[in-house]
């Protein structure tokens, strides 16, 4: 095992979080596409720890079901009661069988902000300074509230955790804080977790206390400065919950453009930690790309549209578009104002216009919906224009039903296609049928009543009407020029 590898990580994540006023418990709580507890085991899972565990205890069939879910091969342990951050750490070890050799990360499953560079820094720190416990630290503008960092003035080494309240003038001077973030010496946490008492204004079992008990045994205690304090913030209300979004959606959007992606509005564009791009990508304001929603390279996307799990192909084009679980070919042109349900898949060149939902539709290369349509339940071949306002009519009030419509077809405008039906290679249909039967390949289909002109019957039956005096002067306009 690597000299930087942590023998095993502890998540602290079984509080209920009152102050989110929710059913939902606090760590699960999503921003930028995952939980904040997610965020939390995605970054200690970049140091490869031999052991991962996330003490669970408020609503924990929730959150251990997420993990199962999202991050399979977390281990849990159980905090029956919360009885302080010390117990919650015992709980953890004794899932661990009491003792653990070698480094363990402490971390709370409230920081999703925290990034696994950080926390590596800390555990090389750690070893490399062989201290007993080292404290992950953060200088902040304003540090009102916080536990301040008291170190040695020769050797650095901390001396004491003063809180807020406790706190000389002095001492209310200092910027460096707690985060509550540390690694320590497995072996040396275990015996000291033993010696932590609980009298205490809140009868618990504090983890700071092991700082203490250790420093006081000949122990040294030390601090590692993480590079932003803004990596370190815990959230506990819905406010903070927002702040860390934002953050957090800066910090992914900066990644993006510096690796190539253009991004026209940062300030109005959302991001989820899932999605990627290719080079030379360009994301106009007001849109969000969420899940695993992949932009390759040359792709446009927006204004004003929402990804989700959605795959846009080099150089297509996504204007006013909602898609869910949809594929958008190379070359390919959407909106504006489309709805892509799941399953749509457009091929190269294909074309889903203004006002076209499709849902669980393969389209061809080439071919084009270009507006008022709805697609559902179908195939359709290569080179195909579908007019407008065409209806794929596929559920008949209990089961759906597949429409298949080949290649080089053109279809007419205001067509029904009663599924299930196939309309052949290079067929036509004409506007305003109903094509509730199979068209041969190169056929024409019509299927509407013949028109019926009755002469005069405006005026016959809305006599003195506009309309009967506008026929009448037409016809006293012809009669002139006769």
């Amino acid at each position: 095992m690597s000299a930087n590898r942590p023998a095993a990580v502890v998540v602290l994540a079984a509080g209920e979080g009152t102050r989110m006023r929710s059913t939902t418990p606090k760590v699960l709580h999503e921003i930028c596409g995952r939980t904040l507890v997610g965020h939390v085991v995605c970054a200690a899972q970049e140091l490869d720890p031999e052991h991962l565990v996330v003490v669970v205890g408020h609503a924990r069939e929730k959150v251990q079901g997420h993990l199962q879910s999202q991050h399979p091969g977390t281990r849990t342990a159980v905090q029956e009661e919360q009885n302080g951050t010390g117990h919650a750490v015992r709980m953890a070890l004794e899932e661990l069988g009491g003792t653990v050799e070698g480094t363990v990360i402490v971390v709370c499953g409230d920081t999703p902000l925290l990034t696994g560079a950080t926390l590596s820094t800390l555990t090389a720190t750690h070893t490399a300074d062989a201290n007993a416990v080292t404290v992950l630290s953060a200088e902040v503008p304003d540090s009102t509230g916080y536990g301040r960092i008291v170190r040695d003035g020769l050797s650095g080494a901390v001396t004491e955790i003063v809180e807020h309240k406790d706190a000389t003038d002095a001492q209310r001077a200092i910027r460096e804080i707690n985060s509550g973030v540390f690694a320590f010496d497995g072996k040396l946490l275990t015996e000291a977790l033993g010696q932590v008492r609980t009298d205490n204004s809140q009868g618990e079992e504090y983890l700071t206390d092991v700082l203490g008990i250790l420093r006081t045994a000949g122990h040294r205690v030390g601090a590692c400065l993480a590079g932003d304090h803004r990596e370190i913030l815990g959230i506990n209300n819905r406010v903070q919950l927002a702040q860390a979004r934002g953050l957090l959606n800066a910090r992914l959007l900066e990644r993006a453009m510096l690796a190539g992606v253009t991004v026209v509005d940062p300030a109005s564009t959302m991001i989820d930690v899932t999605v990627t791009f290719g080079q030379d990508s360009l994301i106009h304001p007001g849109t969000q790309l969420l899940g695993a929603t992949h932009v390759a390279e040359g792709a446009e996307v927006g204004p004003n549209s929402r990804l989700t799990d959605t795959r846009v192909g080099v150089n297509a084009r996504v204007d006013n578009t909602v898609a869910n679980d949809a594929e958008i070919g190379e070359s390919a042109s959407v909106g504006p104002y489309a709805y892509l349900r799941p399953g749509t898949r457009l091929g190269v060149k294909a074309k889903a216009g203004t006002y076209v939902e499709m849902k669980n539709a393969t389209i061809g290369e080439g071919t084009k919906v270009p507006h008022l349509s709805y697609v559902g339940d179908a195939t359709i071949g290569d080179h195909t224009n579908i007019g407008a306002a065409s209806v794929f009519v596929n559920y008949d009030g209990e089961h759906k039903h597949h429409t298949t419509i080949g290649s080089h077809c053109k279809t007419g405008s205001d067509n029904m296609f009663v599924a299930p039906v196939t309309v052949g290679d290079g067929a036509y249909t004409a506007a305003g049928s109903v094509i509730t039967k199979d068209v041969p390949p190169g056929a024409l289909a019509v299927a509407r009543g013949q028109q019926r002109n009755i002469e005069g019957w405006v005026a016959r039956k809305r006599p003195g009407s506009a309309a009967a005096q506008a026929a009448l002067s037409t016809a006293e306009g012809s009669a002139a020029e006769v």
